[in-house]
């Protein structure tokens, strides 16, 4: 994953896994998530649907702010001894730099205590193994440009485009030439300045700020 300041790993869609420790059974799902309210609600979900479980431990991050600069998180030992449920699963989380992203472990009581360090090494393991199994994809953060140019630069645009890495989302051709195009975050100010370069300042552009685009998957 680059590191621009403007690109960040999270789960591209849910993953389960299960384990079994001394007769417990540990399931661990992963979800991506884009807010508190959503990661939030799904641990309700999964605590009605799968009410018969002993415990739904859960850590999650989130990026936040118009700027996606900073982090939010969560995460809960939902009554197993302190620090030895939720901490391991998100420290799984942070050790592979993910974010906006949900991690529930749920516990099924097998009849033997496995201590607090067993707990640890139990639920860190189930979230391990989801994250594993969990397609993680490098997502960044983009502004939209729109543009209007005439056809003797449309050339010189479609070249400045291809430089930066950015996606055309739509092209309107009439007297003149209309564009909508993605750039990334990090490379939007040089885009918008070689524009008025290569314009000399004569065609509007304007920019707006998005939340995320999707770069390439990989499975971890």
């Amino acid at each position: 994953m680059t590191d621009s300041g403007d690109s960040y790993l999270t789960a591209a869609g849910r993953a389960e896994i299960e384990t079994k420790v001394k007769g417990s059974r540990f399931v661990g799902r992963v979800f991506p998530v884009s807010s508190k309210d959503e990661a939030e609600a799904q641990v309700v979900e999964l605590r009605k649907r799968d009410h018969d479980a002993t415990h739904h431990c859960f850590a999650y991050s989130l990026r936040v702010g118009a700027g996606q600069s900073g982090a939010t998180f969560r995460f809960s030992d939902d009554h197993e001894p302190s620090g030895s449920a939720g901490k391991p699963i998100y420290d799984r989380l942070t050790g592979l730099g993910v974010t906006n992203t949900l991690v529930v472990v749920t516990r099924y009581f097998g009849g033997t205590k496995l201590g607090v360090g067993g707990l640890v090494r139990a639920y860190g393991e189930a979230a391990g193994l989801a994250l594993e199994k969990a397609c993680l994809i490098e997502k960044f953060d983009y502004d939209e440009f729109a543009l209007t140019i005439d056809f003797s630069a449309y050339q010189g645009l479609q070249g400045l485009i291809s430089r930066v890495g950015g996606i055309v989302i739509d092209s309107q051709f009439s007297e003149n030439v209309q564009v909508r195009v993605n750039v990334r975050r990090s490379l939007a100010d040089e885009f918008s300045r070689e524009f008025i370069e290569l314009t000399h300042g004569k065609w509007p552009i304007t920019r707006d700020t998005h939340r995320e685009s999707d770069g390439n998957a990989s499975e971890s």
